[in-house]
This record gives structure tokens, sequence and C-alpha cells, in this order.
């Protein structure tokens, strides 16, 4: 009897098995917890948005979406940790225009901002906001200007760090304004705010949302947004513009990221995921009780909003004094 069947037969069987085994192994994604990095310590405004985030998210994964807290040099630390890790879209971080347009353009950074990370997407935009502590002498920004004009290089104030989008915000208001104020950076908007609250140092150039709080406490005197429109959360705060300074806007954006070369299909479905959440009345309603503007795109859209605000800032950044 021929031989020759019963190997073609074994050998179909084989690669049958072969082929089961491997769409077993194939699991759908997420088939574990996503991380999610964040740059600066739980109180600021980019803990907020994921912990915001955090519960949908986990809610349409299937799976757990862990906070990372990781502080330090303006969210270059969490970058660093995104572009060593895995490329299976179970790590995720929070990039914005201090880690990837500020810090790249002063120093040099553990990443190439484009490269080094595959865009998922905006999540949002928002503004900063100059606010004081109550024993200031300065009722408006205008008056804050004045004494700064008064006393040269003498007034502190904060920022969650070197490089961050209020360090930017506060070097484009002294350089419309000709004035000079002393930069207090920390680790993050949380600890900022409290050393304002505690009166440890009498200006916070803060994101919206880390300051609204304490502002409708009277903890905190809120003097003007850097917006082109007031916010929602503080309608009473007028713009920098409105507040006599004509021509000044400094926005935040927060955008997520994932390794290079992340699959497509990972990526797609944390854009899909994300972006229902965004647009989900719960999330929203919270994110705009803290001035936030839920803000979600594709990942092609993001690159080319980044790209843009590169244009727009790096010669800014390049002129000012970022120490």
């Amino acid at each position: 009897m021929p031989r020759t069947p019963v190997i073609a037969v074994l050998t179909a069987t084989v690669a049958g098995l072969a082929s089961v085994a491997s769409s077993a192994g194939a699991q759908p994604f997420p088939s574990r917890p996503i991380r999610m990095i964040v740059g600066f310590p739980p109180g600021g405004a980019t803990d907020l948005v994921a912990r915001i985030l955090q519960p949908k998210l986990a809610e349409s994964f299937g799976q757990q979406v862990i906070i990372d807290n990781r502080p330090g040099a303006n969210g270059v630390i969490s970058l660093e940790i995104l572009s060593r890790s895995e490329a299976d879209g179970h790590s995720v971080a929070i990039g914005h225009i201090g880690n990837l347009i500020i810090s790249p353009t002063i120093q040099k950074v553990p990443y190439d901002p484009y490269r080094s990370f595959e865009p998922v997407g905006m999540i949002v935009a928002l503004q900063n906001i100059f606010i004081v502590h109550p024993s200031v002498q300065a009722k408006s920004l205008k008056e804050l200007i004045g004494l700064a004009q008064g006393k040269p290089g003498q007034i502190n104030y904060a920022t969650s760090g070197v490089g961050s989008p209020g360090h930017l915000a506060t070097v484009l208001l002294e350089r419309m304004t000709k004035i000079e104020m002393n930069h207090v950076p920390y680790k993050g908007g949380g600890p900022a705010l409290t050393d304002l609250v505690a009166g440890h140092v009498p200006v916070f150039t803060a994101v919206i949302s880390t300051a609204v709080p304490m502002v409708q406490a009277g903890k905190a005197r809120a003097l003007a947004v850097t917006g082109a429109r007031r916010a929602e959360a503080l309608p009473d705060v007028p713009t920098v513009a409105e507040a006599g300074f004509k021509g000044y806007e400094a926005t935040n954006w927060y955008g997520l990221l994932a390794p290079a070369k992340t699959p497509r299909t990972a990526i797609l479905r944390l854009n899909k995921d994300i972006t229902a959440a965004l647009e989900s009345a719960e999330v929203r309603a919270q994110l705009r009780e803290r001035g936030i503007d839920a803000a979600p795109s594709s990942p092609e859209a993001f690159t080319k909003y980044v790209r843009e605000e590169e244009k727009r800032w790096v010669p800014i950044i390049r002129a000012g004094n970022f120490n």
C-alpha cells in the first residue's frame, strides 16, 4: 500500500493543529491591564485628567487601567519610560507641550518626540491661569505687572517645572510686558499649589484645573486665564488679552502616546475607546467643572497639531530665559 497519502494526511493534520494553536495564542487586545504613565505627582492637572478617564476606560477595555505616576523633569522621565516599554499597546503615556516641545528644545532628552512614539490621539485642551496668594497686593494682572516692574527679579512665581506650560506662559508674559520675575520650579502642580496656599510662594502660573478648587474656596486669587476666551469654570476671570495685553495667548493640551512600533490595531482600539470616554456626558461634565475641554482626535490629527505648535513656540522658547 502506498505511504504517500498517509504522509499527506499527517502533514495536513499537523498544519491544522498548528493553525489552531496559533489562533488560540493570538489574544485580543487588550489582554491584560493598561498602564497609563503620568509624568507628574498626584494632585496636578495631568494626573486629574488620567483619573477622570480611568473608570470609563477600564469599563470599555474590560481590563484595569493603572495610573503610574513617574514625576520629574517636566514629564521627560515618563516619556523615557514609555520609549523603553513593550510596544504592544499595554503601556501609554500623556504627552504635552512640555515634554514634546519645550524640553526637547532647551535640553537633550532620551527620546525623539516623533520617532520614539506612536500617536494615539489628542485628549484635552486647557488653559493656564495666573493666581496669587490672597496676601499679595495685586487685585488684577496689571497690578501684578506693576509690582514686578517696581521689583525686578524679586517676585517669585511657581510653575510645575522648568519648561512646563506655565513656565512658557510666564516667559511670554515677561517678554510682552518687559518685566522679570524669579522662577521657582516644582515637580508638579500639586506641590506648587500647596506652597502657594501656604504662602510660601506668592504667584503660581498653574494649569487651570489645578487652581479652580482653591480659587473657588477663596484660598487663591485668580488674575487672568491665558487662552483666547474665558474659562467656563471661572467665568468672572478675564483673559490676559482682556486684562490689557492684547495678542497674548498660551494654551495647553494633552495627548496620548504609545511606544514606537505598537501595532496599528492596538492604536486604533485605544483611540476608539478614549474618544468614546471623552464624548461621554459624565466625563465631559467632570472636565468642564475644572475648566478643561475634551478634544479627542485621530492619531494623524494629533501629530499635525503638535507639528504646528512646534513651529509656533520653538522661536519663542529659544529666545526666552528658561531656567
